[in-house]
């Protein structure tokens, strides 16, 4: 629907940034911090660009009253940050490390002297090795009261500082490529595994907050989840039913199970009839039905569409696929699920250095389509533009991230106006940051942070242009936009 005038943010929006541990804390050693699995991943030949690693990552650890004044300075709200669950178990279990708990109390009552409101993912991928080597981690039920105990362990420490809580990021991300792709740890293809450790981690997810509520924690808990809106390329019946698989497998499967603990019917008819559905143990069903999350994270960056993909001759993942961590734009490959559906390119979108459609649409209907079908407030958790960002004369002019972010801002307004009920908007990310796979070459900050491959960088931060253009949209509650105008 087109709107003739729209509504105003609300007061309490929570304007913000965000980033992860892994990629911005380094560190990776000191004051007890046990080993995680990306600590031991990013050491293993090929599995990152230039063999790029956590170890320094952009320093945060030991510069953020550095990173919380520039926030202060910018006049953000609020900063999504994830607490490394080996600061606080070395081990995933057992001792508790009075160093890793002090860092984030610290850092807690740094950001809110600051009038900035601290929201804390408790898990953002970093699984302590330990618990890997112990049982497999995720491959095991016994996740679920370790990963209870290390939130338990949370609430206690800083329930009466923190409001705003996510108990997974990108769930569908980290198991996905943790076993089905290999590109996350701990590397494998087994698709009847993946679906096994998905459930765990559904389980473990309905646990924690569950847990939270019993706990009485004032404050409000759930799951980010990352949310690409499925298209069909054009009206072709086929293509329409290739756009709902899509949706159900790729969207649905974890968001109903979040909403209403339950697995969507066609997405597990499916997977019973290929012999991959989970396997339920008694209580499983209850505990999922049992959780219920106060909002759904969203974290939205790019749209897909697709094509029918026929059982004979389609398009296959494994013969195909080929994911763009080189940002040489047009390498990305065609991927999909014969039966299903398979990705192709949208005409009416543009695409980003490494294959993303940039579609600030897409974000407005991500945000009607859930809070449409699951009738909750949404978060968004994550969204930003991953680009080559040039320092020039002590400056970056990232005009480009300004126009993406400027779009997806109005296209927030628009969902308010059409309903949705919004709760803030994180943005990803404040300072640049390691980029998982893609290493310090796809920079995503307000602030520009002197480090690249060699992980040799005097680790000095410069605002760029969109730092400015946020600090008014920030100042302004979403009214001023004008940068660009």
């Amino acid at each position: 629907m087109e709107h003739e005038q729209l509504v105003d943010f609300p007061k309490a929006f929570l304007w913000g940034s965000a980033s992860a541990a892994y990629q911005v804390e380094g560190a990776y050693n000191e004051d007890g911090k046990g080993l995680s699995v990306w600590d031991h991943f990013v050491r293993i030949p090929g599995k990152t660009f230039k063999e790029t690693t956590g170890d320094v990552a952009v320093d945060h650890y030991h510069r953020y009253q550095e990173d919380v004044k520039l926030m202060a300075d910018m006049g953000m709200k609020a900063y999504r940050f994830s607490i490394a669950w080996t600061r606080i178990f070395p081990e995933g279990v057992g001792q508790v490390s009075e160093a890793g708990l002090k860092f984030y109390s610290d850092l807690i009552d740094d950001l809110l002297a600051n009038g900035i409101e601290p929201l804390v993912t408790i898990y953002h991928w970093d699984l302590p090795q330990a618990l890997q080597d112990r049982y497999g981690g995720w491959e095991s039920r016994q996740i679920i009261p370790d990963f209870v105990n290390y939130a338990a362990t949370l609430f206690k420490a800083y329930g009466d500082r923190v409001s705003y809580w996510v108990s997974l990021n990108e769930q569908n991300i980290f198991t996905h490529m943790g076993w089905q792709t290999a590109t996350h740890p701990p590397g494998k293809k087994d698709p009847k595994l993946f679906y096994q450790v998905n459930h765990h981690a559904n389980l473990a997810n309905a646990a924690v907050i569950n847990k939270f509520h019993e706990m009485g924690i004032d404050g409000k808990i759930g799951p980010s989840f990352a949310y690409t809106p499925q298209y069909a390329i054009d009206s072709n019946p086929l293509n329409v039913l290739a756009a709902e698989n899509a949706e159900e497998m790729m969207a649905h499967f974890w968001m109903d199970v979040y909403a209403y603990g339950e697995y969507p019917i066609v997405a597990l008819n499916y997977l019973k009839a290929r012999g991959l559905a989970p396997e339920f143990a008694p209580g499983d069903a209850a505990l999922l039905k049992s959780a219920k999350p106060d909002f759904m994270g969203l974290n939205f960056y790019q749209t897909a569409t697709n094509a029918w993909n026929p059982i004979g001759g389609g398009v296959e993942n494994k013969d195909s696929y080929q994911m763009n961590t080189t940002g040489k734009k047009g390498t990305a490959k065609e991927s999909g699920i014969p039966g299903l559906q398979k990705t192709v390119q949208n005409p009416y979108v543009a695409t980003t250095n490494w294959d993303w459609t940039i579609d600030p649409t897409g974000l407005r209907i991500a945000l009607r389509r859930i809070s449409s079908r699951y009738r909750l407030p949404v978060l968004i958790t994550e969204n930003g533009l991953g680009e080559y960002d040039k320092l020039e004369a002590g400056q970056v002019h990232d005009d480009y991230r300004i126009d993406y972010l400027k779009k997806h801002v109005l296209a927030i307004k628009e969902a308010l106006t059409d309903g949705v009920e919004v709760l803030g908007y994180t943005t990803w990310s404040y300072t640049d940051l390691l980029s998982w796979l893609n290493g310090y070459q796809k920079r995503y900050g307000f602030v520009y942070v002197d480090q690249d491959e060699t992980m040799t960088g005097s680790l000095k931060r410069i605002t760029k242009d969109s730092y400015y253009w946020y600090k008014a949209v920030m100042a302004s509650n979403g009214d001023d936009l004008s940068l660009l105008q």
